[in-house]
C-alpha cells in the first residue's frame, strides 16, 4: 500500500480518485513521434498492463478511462481481482466492437463522447449530432459525458443546456488550423497539429470553473512535453489542481519503463489535489 492518502472526489454516485490513469501509452499513441509509439507499444505487454493496473490500484488511483478497445484488458484485470473502476471514451461513427450495452455490462460506469468527433463536430457547425449519442450512454445506465480539447465546446453546451453529467477537457487547445496559427503566432510551427501553448491551459482551466459539473482534465503534461525535468512535471501537478474546481479530476497517462511514474504522480496528486 502506499503511504500518501489519494485525495476523492464524486462523479455521480461514485467516488473516484482525483488522478485517474489514462491509456495513450498502453495504446503507443505518445503525440510525440511514431518511434516513441512502436516504443511504448513494444514495452505493454499484456501482463505489464496487468502490473500497471495493480500498481495504479496500490497507489490509490481507483479508475482507469481508455475506451472499447481496452475492455478485454479491463476484465482480465477485474478476473485477476482488481477493482479498477472504468470511465470510456466512444462515439457513433466508431467501427463495430463492444456496443454501449456491452460496456455497461463490464462495470463502466461512465462513457464520453469522443474528443476527437466532438471537435470536428464542433467546427463544422454540427454540435447538436453529439446530444442522441449522450441520451444512447445513459439508456444504457451510464453516466454521459462530452470529451473535447476546445473550452468553447463546454461553454457552448453549458449555454444551451444539455444534460450532461461531466466533461473531459484537454488543458492544450490542439485543433487550431494552419490560418488559425498564423493569426496567433504570426507563424505556423511544424508539425501544425501538435501545437502546445503556454497560454492554453489557464483558459481551460477557466472554463471548467464556469460549470459546477465534474470535469477530467487531460494531457496536463502536455502530451509528454513537460517529462523531461522532474520540477517540471511538479509544477505541472501543482498548477493544475490549483487552478481546477474541488470536484474536476485530472486523467494522466503513464509510462513505468524508466521511472516510477505511477509513484511520482500519486504523490502530487496526494500533495496538492486536497
Amino acid at each position: 500500500m502506499s503511504d500518501y492518502i489519494m485525495p476523492m472526489v464524486t462523479l455521480g454516485n461514485h467516488r473516484i480518485s482525483r488522478l485517474i490513469v489514462g491509456a495513450n501509452p498502453i495504446n503507443g499513441g505518445s503525440h510525440l513521434s511514431r518511434f516513441v509509439n512502436q516504443q511504448m507499444k513494444a514495452y505493454f505487454t499484456p501482463s505489464r498492463v496487468q502490473e500497471m493496473l495493480n500498481a495504479c490500484e496500490q497507489a490509490g488511483i481507483n479508475v482507469w478511462q481508455s475506451g472499447p478497445g481496452n475492455i478485454d484488458a479491463y476484465m482480465q484485470h477485474k478476473k485477476n481481482g482488481g477493482a479498477l473502476k472504468f470511465i470510456s471514451l466512444d462515439h457513433e461513427q466508431r467501427d463495430a466492437g463492444h456496443s454501449l450495452t456491452e460496456l455497461s455490462m463490464v462495470g463502466t460506469i461512465a462513457v464520453a463522447h469522443h474528443g476527437e468527433v466532438t471537435d470536428k463536430l464542433f467546427l463544422e457547425g454540427s454540435l447538436d449530432k453529439v446530444r442522441p449519442f449522450l441520451d444512447k450512454i445513459r439508456d444504457a445506465g451510464m453516466l454521459a459525458g462530452v470529451s473535447t480539447h476546445i473550452p468553447e465546446v463546454v461553454d457552448r453546451i453549458e449555454e444551451a443546456g444539455w444534460n450532461v453529467d461531466f466533461y473531459m477537457t484537454c488543458v492544450y487547445h490542439r485543433h487550431r488550423s494552419g490560418p488559425e496559427l498564423k493569426a496567433l503566432l504570426g507563424y505556423v510551427p511544424i508539425p501544425e497539429r501538435e501545437v502546445y501553448l503556454e497560454e492554453d491551459p489557464p483558459r481551460m482551466w477557466q472554463t471548467m470553473r464556469s460549470t459546477d459539473k465534474p470535469c477530467l482534465a487531460f494531457k496536463i503534461l502536455a502530451a509528454g512535453r513537460l517529462c523531461d525535468k522532474p520540477g517540471d512535471v511538479e509544477s505541472a501537478f501543482r498548477d493544475t489542481f490549483a487552478s481546477i474546481k474541488p470536484n474536476d479530476a485530472a486523467i494522466v497517462g503513464m509510462y513505468p519503463q524508466y521511472e516510477d511514474q505511477i509513484a511520482m504522480n500519486s504523490s502530487y496528486v496526494s500533495s496538492y489535489g486536497r
